[in-house]
C-alpha cells in the first residue's frame, strides 16, 4: 500500500478518541454488549497497527454483522424504532473500524461519526449535551485534520488547534444560516419505539401509578407569566380529564366515544381578570398539553377538547412552546347536557360496597350536594388518614380497604375515593391529572414544574356553578398544596429516594441550589431562543427588520450574508497563500541569526551553523557557549538521526537561553 494511502497513527488515536466519545451520551440507553463491542473493536484494531492480528476475512465480518443484529433483536424485540436503529449505527460504527485499512474507508468513518453526533438531539436538545456535541464534532474534525498529515506519526496536539481554528470559521456561517435558512420538515423519520416514552402523566390512573412517577426530579414543563405569579395554591395544571372507571382503572373518552353533539366544547362566559403565559413543554409523546382552568390559545396547532384542557392534534416528540390565556373563575358548563350527566355519574354494577353505603348514608345526612362535599372532605381531614408515597398494595374492594383499613395513600388514592363516593351518592364527578404547584425560579421568574408535582383532583358538578374543583388531598395534607410535595414528606424522608443524583434532592445546599437555578434559567433562555425558533418565529424576525419579505429580498439576504462571512475568511486565506508554516526549532534558530546580526554578526551565505556559532564564540565570548551548545543541539535535530521529542524541547530551551542572554547584555563588541 502507498504511503499516501496509509492511515497515520496521529489520525488513528484521534479517530478512537472521538468514537468513544460519540458513545458516551448513549451510554446509558444501549445494551452493555454494545459497549464490550466497542472495547473489542479497538483493541483489535490496534493489535493490526502493531502487526500481531490481522483484519477479519469476510465470513468474519459477515457472522459479526448478524451477531450484531440479533443482539439487537434480542435487547429490544425488534430492529424498527428509534432505540434499535440508533443502537444498530452504533454497532456498525464500531464494527466499521476492522475495516479501517486505507484511507477511503477514514473518510466513510469520519463521516458516519459526523452523522452518529446528531442522533443525540433524537432523545433530547438539552444545552449540555448540545456543548457535548460541539465538542465530539470538534473531536471528528481533528481526526479529519489528523487523516491529511501523513508525516504526523506521533500523537500531536497541532491537530486539535487546526480542527478548532475551522470550526472558529465556520461559526459566523452557522449564525447567518439559523436565521436565515428556511425551517422545513424532516426529510426522513424514524419510527419511535411506544414503549420508550417519556416520563409524564399518563392517559389512564390507577393507585399507585402517580406515586410512581412523582419519584422522578425530571423537568415536566416551564412557564412563564406575563403578570404576577399566582400563589402556587392555585397553579393546577390540567392535563387529562377521566370520565370512565372500568376494573379500578379511570382513563378519559376518546373523540369517538362522545356523541356528534358532544364533540365540541360549549360556549363560556369570561369574568375576571385572564392570565396570559407561556409554557415550553418537554417531549411526551403524548398530544395533550398543560394549562391552568378554562384555557384558550389562539396559537395555530393548539387546540380545545370538549373538557375545557387543551390539546394537539400530533404528539409531542420535541420540546413544544406554547401561549395561553386562563380565566380561573369561569363557570363551566353551569347547564350540564342528559349524555354527559349520566357519563360522570356512570359506576361499575359492583366492587367497594362499604364505600357506596357510606356515601349514601352520607348523602343522607346532608341537606345539598354541596354541604355533602364537606361532609365528605372533613371526613378526610379528621380521621386518621395519611398522606405518603408508600401506601400498601390493595385488593380487589381497593376502595374499601383503602377508607376503612389502610387509610394510607397519595394523591390519586384519595381523589379516586372522593370521586367514587360523589356519583355512588348521585353527584356528577370525575378526576382530573395534570400538576400542582412549581418551583418558582428567582433569577427569572419562571415556574419550573417537576414530575414529582404530578398530581390528581376532582371536579364536582353543581347546580348552577357547572364543575368546581375539589382535591381531597388538600385536606389530608394542606402542605402538599400550600408548600409542595417535599415539604409535605418532610417526616417520611420519602421524597425521590430513588433519585440520588438529581439536583433538586438537595436544594437545600445553597451552592448546590444556586447553580441548579442558573443553569435552569440558562436552560430557558435556550429553549426560547433557540430550540423554539422555528418558521412562525424565523419570519416574524426577518419581518420585523427587513419588512415585508419577497423572494428577492430574502435571496439577498441570505446570500449577503454568506457573503460578509465568506469573504474576510477567503481574502485570509489567500493573504497566506504559499507562506509554508516554519517548525517551532527552525524559528527560534531563525531568530537567535537575526539578533546576532543585529549585533554586527551576520550568517554568511553558504555559511553552515557549527562554523558561524563558532565565529561567534570568538566574537562574542560570553555568550560563546551558550551559543555553541544551542547551535549543536539545533544540528543534531536537523542533520542527525531520528531523535526523541525530549531531544526537541532540549534544543529549543537551549535556543531560548541564548536569546535571553543576547538580549541582556545588549551590543557587544568584537
Amino acid at each position: 500500500m502507498k504511503a499516501v494511502q496509509q492511515v497515520p497513527r496521529n489520525a488513528l488515536a484521534w479517530l478512537l478518541v472521538s468514537m468513544f466519545a460519540l458513545l458516551a451520551p448513549h451510554a446509558q440507553r444501549v445494551p452493555v454488549w454494545v459497549l464490550a463491542v466497542y472495547a473489542a473493536c479497538a483493541v483489535w484494531r490496534l493489535q493490526v497497527y502493531r502487526g500481531r492480528w490481522s483484519f477479519p476475512g469476510r465470513p468474519v465480518k459477515f457472522g459479526l454483522i448478524l451477531v450484531a443484529c440479533a443482539g439487537i433483536w434480542l435487547s429490544y424485540g425488534s430492529l424498527l424504532g428509534l432505540e434499535p436503529t440508533v443502537a444498530l449505527l452504533l454497532t456498525a460504527f464500531a464494527l466499521k473500524l476492522l475495516e479501517l485499512a486505507r484511507r477511503q474507508d477514514a473518510y466513510v468513518l469520519l463521516f458516519l461519526a459526523y452523522f452518529i453526533c446528531i442522533t443525540e438531539f433524537l432523545f433530547t436538545q438539552d444545552l449540555l449535551i448540545v456543548l457535548y456535541a460541539v465538542v465530539n464534532v470538534l473531536l471528528v474534525t481533528t481526526a479529519l485534520v489528523a487523516l491529511h498529515q501523513s508525516g504526523r506519526q506521533r500523537f500531536d496536539w497541532s491537530s486539535l488547534r487546526h480542527a478548532a481554528v475551522m470550526l472558529a470559521q465556520a461559526f459566523p456561517l452557522m449564525i447567518v444560516l439559523f436565521f436565515l435558512f428556511p425551517r422545513i420538515g424532516p426529510l426522513w423519520t424514524v419510527p419511535i419505539k411506544t414503549q420508550a416514552a417519556k416520563t409524564g402523566v399518563s392517559d389512564f390512573m390507577r393507585p399507585g401509578d402517580i406515586s410512581r412517577l412523582s419519584q422522578s426530579g425530571e423537568v415536566a414543563f416551564r412557564v412563564q407569566f406575563e403578570g404576577e405569579i399566582p400563589p402556587a395554591s392555585e397553579l393546577y395544571w390540567r392535563g387529562l380529564v377521566f370520565s370512565r372507571l372500568r376494573d379500578g382503572t379511570w382513563s378519559s373518552l376518546d373523540y369517538y366515544d362522545l356523541p356528534p353533539g358532544e364533540r365540541r366544547p360549549g360556549p363560556v362566559a369570561t369574568r375576571g381578570e385572564p392570565l396570559d403565559y407561556s409554557v415550553i413543554m418537554m417531549p411526551t409523546r403524548q398530544n395533550w398539553l398543560y394549562s391552568l382552568r378554562y384555557a384558550e390559545s389562539a396559537q395555530g396547532g393548539v387546540m380545545q377538547a370538549p373538557d375545557f384542557r387543551l390539546f394537539r392534534p400530533v404528539e409531542i416528540e420535541d420540546q413544544y412552546r406554547y401561549r395561553a390565556r386562563s380565566w380561573p373563575a369561569a363557570p363551566l358548563e353551569p347547564e350540564l347536557s342528559a349524555w354527559r350527566r349520566a357519563t360522570e355519574l356512570r359506576l361499575p354494577q359492583h366492587g367497594n360496597p362499604e364505600t357506596r353505603a357510606l356515601a349514601r348514608r352520607l348523602r343522607e345526612e346532608s341537606g345539598s350536594d354541596a354541604d355533602y362535599i364537606e361532609r365528605v372532605l372533613a371526613m378526610f381531614r379528621e380521621q386518621p388518614f395519611v398522606y405518603t408515597l408508600q401506601p400498601p398494595l390493595l385488593g380487589e374492594q381497593a376502595m374499601d380497604e383503602f377508607l376503612f383499613q389502610t387509610r394510607r395513600g397519595f394523591c390519586e388514592h384519595y381523589a379516586h375515593a372522593f370521586t367514587l363516593m360523589m356519583r355512588a351518592a348521585g353527584v356528577p364527578a370525575r378526576v382530573v391529572a395534570g400538576y400542582q404547584g412549581g418551583e418558582i425560579n428567582p433569577v427569572n421568574r419562571t415556574v419550573i414544574v417537576h414530575q414529582f408535582d404530578a398530581h390528581a383532583w376532582a371536579e364536582v358538578w353543581l347546580a348552577g356553578e357547572g364543575w368546581r374543583r375539589v382535591d381531597p388531598t388538600a385536606a389530608v395534607s394542606p402542605d402538599r398544596i400550600e408548600q409542595g410535595l417535599e415539604q409535605a414528606l418532610a417526616g417520611e424522608g420519602s421524597f425521590l429516594a430513588d433519585s440520588p443524583l438529581s439536583a433538586v434532592r438537595y436544594r437545600s445546599i445553597d451552592w448546590v441550589n444556586w447553580l441548579r437555578l442558573r443553569y435552569d434559567a440558562l436552560t430557558y433562555r435556550w429553549q426560547s431562543w433557540v430550540v423554539g425558533f422555528d418558521s412562525d418565529r424565523q419570519m416574524d424576525f426577518l419581518q420585523r427588520w427587513l419588512g415585508q419579505l419577497s423572494a428577492r429580498t430574502f435571496l439577498a439576504v441570505l446570500f449577503g450574508g454568506f457573503a460578509l462571512v465568506l469573504v474576510p475568511v477567503a481574502l485570509s486565506l489567500l493573504r497566506h497563500r504559499g507562506r509554508v508554516p516554519r517548525d517551532p526549532l527552525d524559528r527560534l534558530y531563525l531568530a537567535l541569526c537575526d539578533r546576532l546580526a543585529a549585533r554586527g554578526l551576520a550568517r554568511r551565505r553558504g555559511e553552515a551553523p557549527g562554523e558561524f556559532a563558532d565565529r561567534v564564540a570568538v566574537a562574542l565570548p560570553a555568550v560563546g557557549d551558550t551559543v555553541r551548545r544551542a547551535t549543536g543541539l539545533y544540528t543534531a535535530q536537523r542533520y542527525g538521526p531520528p531523535t526523541t521529542q525530549e531531544d526537541s524541547r532540549r534544543a529549543r530551551r537551549a535556543l531560548r537561553l541564548a536569546l535571553r542572554q543576547l538580549a541582556r547584555r545588549g551590543k557587544y563588541r568584537e
